[in-house]
């Protein structure tokens, strides 16, 4: 026999409207009510019917996150804070990883459409937004993460990224550096563009100038590995790398010792995110640390907010939240080399 409300109720001792209230997460139910109903559900192995949710116009409790790739410690941690945040709050996650590829983020699009998510939690690998018009237009409030996406979405949470530029820099010239080479990639993404930025406004207050930049297309560590080897050959003169994120600086951490030469006796080496890896690697890379989790925590409550000022018809003012950022000094960075 189909479970229904009605059994819910039954068991739970109470009205059919109080189930409702809970399962649609709509409505006062006191915590005790809410733990009877939630253990008749669970005893019944009761499952509401999607279509059903739809029909009414109920929240579907899902939302979407698009991410550039997932395959990308970063992006990896990042999804797992959202996803456990908004669990714990009664929502399930789709998790969309786009490969970069602006087909995949349009297809990607009309799929969280179709699934009638309440809202939608995007970082994206480009400047152009035309496609996410259609979220908009069928009112799904928007949060962007680890970059800003103007005109669209309704608040951005995001590192202080100038901010982490600006400290790698210090650190390296406070060392006494200033043959500096940066390498990193991907070139077209905008938390990079901030970072470089922020390196070169800090390197410009001592008069001086990357001594060269090497960005590559493709956010892997063979493709920034192949850079920092093609760079340490035809710069002999550059005494510290900053790779614009962790896997960019223990690629050319690994470039360096293959060429014969230590970190950092011969070459000071910084990075950009402080993941596990970073106290893993050897040296232990000098870092500066965002804190992804904290960044995925606070985009999920931003937007569970925001679809609870939508659903009462409610209206707030978007708002970039800049996470700050702190320099971890380990042991990949020292004085500059004689």
């Amino acid at each position: 026999m189909t479970t229904s409300i009605r059994h819910i109720a039954k068991l739970a001792g109470t009205s059919v409207s109080s189930v409702s209230r809970v399962l649609n997460n709509s409505g006062y139910a006191s915590p005790e009510l809410r733990d009877r109903v939630e253990a008749a559900i669970r005893s019944l192995n009761y499952t509401p019917s999607k279509g059903a949710r739809m029909l009414r116009g109920a929240p579907s409790r899902m939302i979407g996150l698009m991410l550039p790739s997932i395959e990308v410690p970063f992006f990896g941690i990042l999804a797992h804070a959202i996803e456990q945040e908004l669990f714990q709050h009664g929502y399930q996650t789709l998790i969309c990883s786009t490969a970069e590829n602006l087909d995949h983020e349009v297809r990607y699009i009309s799929m969280l459409l179709a699934q009638r998510v309440d809202g939608v939690i995007v970082a994206s690998a480009f400047g152009s937004i035309e496609h996410f018009g259609l979220l908009r237009d069928a009112r799904i409030p928007i949060i962007a993460i680890d970059r800003e996406l103007n005109g669209i979405a309704d608040d951005a949470v995001m590192a202080d990224h100038a901010e982490g530029g600006r400290l790698m820099a210090r650190h390296l010239i406070d060392l006494g550096h200033r043959a500096i080479a940066i390498v990193g990639a991907p070139a077209h993404s905008q938390p990079i563009q901030l970072r470089l930025q922020g390196i070169t406004a800090e390197m410009a207050k001592d008069g001086i100038a990357p001594a060269i930049v090497a960005m590559a297309e493709e956010h892997s560590f063979a493709e920034t590995y192949r850079l920092a080897r093609e760079l340490l050959a035809s710069r002999p003169d550059i005494t510290a790398i900053i790779g614009t994120t962790d896997v960019s600086a223990i690629a050319a951490i690994h470039a360096i010792q293959d060429r014969g030469f230590s970190v950092p006796n011969d070459y000071s080496v910084v990075g950009f995110d402080d993941l596990p890896e970073a106290a893993y690697v050897f040296p232990r890379l000098t870092t500066v640390a965002q804190p992804i989790r904290d960044v995925g925590r606070q985009a999920a409550r931003l937007l569970e907010a925001l679809i609870e000022e939508h659903q009462t018809g409610d209206e707030s003012q978007g708002a970039v939240v800049k996470v700050p950022v702190t320099l971890i000094e380990r042991d990949s960075t020292g004085p500059v080399r004689n």
